[in-house]
């Protein structure tokens, strides 16, 4: 993996989706974790998990495209958790007071 990349890679869960984040999530990725969850919402996944147990950083960029996705699965009464966040995505998302989406 090159420095600063980030990898998604995918697992049906039984009521939902689970993302597997790995690598960095930054302002010229975040895009495609944003397009990647809007894909799965969009098509009726509205429970998502996203696995960071491998995310070595996380940029406000990323929490954006997180938080978007959260309200979205929420309207659809759905819901997206945060499984396994690394040391970093712990430490932004208390930063954030977003530690709620941890799952516990």
């Amino acid at each position: 993996m090159k420095n600063e990349e980030m990898i998604i890679t995918e697992e049906k869960i039984p009521d939902g989706i689970k993302l597997f984040v790995k690598g960095y999530v930054n302002f010229t990725n975040a895009p495609e974790l944003q397009s990647r969850l809007d894909e799965k919402i969009k098509n009726g996944e509205f429970n998502i998990v996203l696995n960071m147990s491998k995310v070595e950083y996380i940029s406000s960029a990323g929490i954006k495209a997180i938080l978007k996705a959260f309200k979205e699965a929420k309207n659809s009464d759905g819901d997206l958790k945060i499984e396994e966040p690394s040391e970093n995505v712990r430490n932004v998302l208390s930063m954030t007071a977003l530690n709620m989406l941890i799952a516990k």
